[in-house]
């Protein structure tokens, strides 16, 4: 019996990004498959956003290939006519001040002309129950906490175009999402990133620096650092390995490959 061939969700193929002299990310080749978690870490400015920016269409690279759900990606996402399922989360909530919470949560079935206004509506309103919230569809981002407006991001990324196929599942990215929270509100936002992973049914990669973020958000992570991938390894392996990048990530120890200058 023949078994049916996966095709991953992403294909990074000896990626350079250069902007100047020193590329930031330097022929690194990645491969995720439907439904895996995974964390990319490293020290700031090590490249971990510019693979995100890379695989949500807005930039591209210099050198090698990017498939997404085994589709070359040669243009960015706005010049695309049938962009892939790629919802990304950004470090801030990046909502829109000027509109309601049901306009930025709905935002991209608005452009939709064949979607009603009471769908759109039912829709946005079930993402927002999602994440805990209700009675907000009404009010301004400004009006919100912090905390609330960073659920009203997940809100937005829960949502899912109709017209697309029933049996797609999504690519979402999360960039820095616990950043600057406390431990409680990192917890909450963590639960959050397995909970939307979860119900969205796809795959995710988590930019992340918290440890907590890490471990219970990924089932593989990946050390970025110099532009290159030094080490990629699970969770369990990433928690006792003695890799020098990794366990000087681990602990913040001054020792090691990574230096100071370079942090």
């Amino acid at each position: 019996m023949l078994v049916p061939k996966i095709t991953p969700v992403v294909e990074m193929g000896n990626i350079t990004m250069q902007w100047g002299k020193t590329p930031v990310l330097d022929e690194v080749s990645l491969v995720l498959n439907p439904g895996e978690q995974v964390a990319i870490v490293g020290p700031s400015g090590s490249g971990k956003s510019t693979v995100l920016r890379l695989l949500a269409g807005l930039l591209l690279p210099t050198e090698g290939n990017i498939r997404i759900f085994g589709e070359k990606q040669s243009f960015l996402r706005l010049d695309q006519t049938h962009p892939p399922d790629v919802r990304l989360v950004f470090q801030n909530p990046a909502l829109l001040a000027s509109l309601t919470v049901e306009e930025n949560v709905g935002f991209l079935l608005k452009r939709n002309k064949k979607l009603s206004k009471k769908y759109i509506s039912e829709r946005v309103v079930a993402s927002l129950k999602e994440v805990g919230l209700y009675d907000v569809a009404n009010q301004y981002p400004g009006q919100l906490s912090g905390g609330m407006q960073k659920r009203v991001s997940f809100a937005r990324a829960l949502i899912k175009d109709p017209t697309i196929e029933a049996n797609s599942f999504p690519l979402i990215l999360y960039d820095e999402p616990t950043a600057g929270l406390d431990p409680v509100a990192s917890t909450r936002i963590e639960d959050l990133i397995v909970k939307t992973t979860t119900f969205a049914g796809g795959s995710s990669i988590v930019v992340s620096h918290v440890r907590s973020t890490i471990e219970r958000c990924a089932k593989r992570v990946i050390m970025l650092y110099g532009g290159k991938f030094q080490w990629i390894g699970s969770i369990e392996e990433f928690k006792e390995s003695d890799n020098p990048y990794v366990e000087q990530f681990r602990t913040g120890s001054l020792q090691g490959p990574m230096q100071p200058a370079d942090l």
